[in-house]
């Protein structure tokens, strides 16, 4: 799964935009970033990054991130 597959499941889910970030950081969202030695998810809050998780891949990435919000019900 790409950044771009991710993002357009999510809409067709119903998942809030505003409960997560794909580029970058935002405030109370579950973030996606790209590093030099791969791919993290993390949950920002007040510039804190909380139950960051590395991963090697887009797709490994993604796919977790998924999960994450469709498991949180506060994200629909």
């Amino acid at each position: 799964m790409t950044v771009i597959e991710l993002q357009t499941e999510l809409e067709a889910l119903g998942v809030r935009r505003d409960s997560y970030c794909l580029d970058g950081d935002a405030d109370e969202a579950y973030c996606l970033r790209k590093s030099s030695s791969g791919w993290y998810v993390y949950y920002s809050e007040r510039g804190m990054e909380s139950g960051r998780k590395d991963f090697s891949n887009e797709s490994s990435a993604c796919e977790y991130l998924r999960s994450l919000l469709v498991s949180d019900s506060s994200t629909h």
